[in-house]
């Protein structure tokens, strides 16, 4: 049985864009790219076949990743717990940084970058089940990071 992967519905909405995306224009852009490549004659030395084929190959990878993701995925649906840290959850924390605001998603749909963490990191797994007011202490590489629950939203 495959793994599922944890997924908000904007997670699936933009995986099935991309994947759409993926299967129609980039699939007729680099058949267009290989036409031209065979077009100019000895597919031997052709650094333009060549690459062609490595981008249609990277493309064809990536769809099916993608459509694996999505036959495997299970919609994150908000808890109707307000008062727990659930999957989907966002969670606004004070720590010496400052006031940060994190979504909790899936490991496919993670970003730090943007907030979203992993059910399955260190940070979004303490952070599950916990209720606002809540302290937690995490121990990093860079030591131990103290945050403090003030806001949960889903």
């Amino acid at each position: 049985m495959a793994q599922q992967t944890y997924l908000s519905r904007e997670g699936i909405e933009s995986l099935e864009k991309e994947l759409q995306e993926l299967k129609t224009k980039k699939r007729q852009e680099i058949a267009k790219r290989l036409q031209e490549a065979k077009d100019l004659g000895d597919l031997s030395e052709n650094a333009e076949y060549f690459e062609a084929k490595e981008a249609q190959s990277f493309n064809e990878n990536r769809i099916s990743e993608l459509q694996g993701l999505l036959k495997n995925a299970v919609t994150i649906e908000a808890s109707n717990k307000e008062d727990n840290v659930g999957m989907g959850s966002k969670v606004e924390v004070k720590s010496d940084n400052g006031t940060e605001m994190f979504r909790i998603v899936g490991s496919a749909e993670a970003n730090p970058q943007e907030g979203k963490i992993s059910n399955e990191s260190p940070l979004g797994r303490a952070f599950l089940g916990r209720k606002i007011g809540e302290e937690i202490e995490i121990n990093t590489p860079g030591g131990i990071n103290k945050y403090k629950i003030i806001k949960i939203e889903r």
